[in-house]
């Protein structure tokens, strides 16, 4: 079965939500984005941004995650109803990324993606090349990150 095929074009999927603690933001900061308003509540509060916030790089991590888990549990689903799961590949790679909202310690933010297109490749019969549209929105309802991405289909 194609993914098209399941969720057709421009259907929105929640794909889950992230709580960012304080502790989670400093960790992952420590190890990838060591910039005092990522490390330091009080750093922070003196910095553009007034207060501790996550790494716009976590919170994209952060979507990556909540689309692996959505779909491991999904082609569970699709196989327990006798349904053989779309073969997604890698991806080659996101355009316009923007991280329009900073994401405060103690934020949730809800993930999302939507299939905007799927086209066969002609260089390379059986194989397809569908294009998202991924989303994060915070518990204001705000936009906080937003990219569109390719990943490839093997049919």
């Amino acid at each position: 079965m194609k993914f098209i095929e399941l969720y057709p074009s421009n259907v929105r999927l929640e794909l889950g939500t992230v709580h960012f603690s304080a502790e989670s933001i400093i960790s992952y900061a420590e190890k990838f984005d060591p910039q005092p308003f990522h490390l330091d509540a009080e750093a922070a509060r003196n910095s553009v941004f007034e207060g501790l916030c996550a790494s716009g790089w976590q919170t994209s991590a952060s979507w990556m995650k909540c689309f692996l888990n959505y779909w491991t549990t999904e082609a569970k689903r699709l196989i327990s109803e006798g349904i053989e799961p779309p073969k997604l590949g890698p991806s080659p790679g996101i355009r316009n990324l923007k991280w329009l909202r900073p994401v405060y310690a103690g934020d949730d933010v809800t993930y999302f993606t939507t299939l905007t297109a799927s086209r066969p490749l002609a260089s390379r019969p059986g194989m397809l090349m569908n294009t998202t549209l991924n989303e994060g929105v915070n518990q204001h309802g705000e936009m906080v990150v937003r990219f569109e991405s390719n990943v490839l289909e093997f049919e």
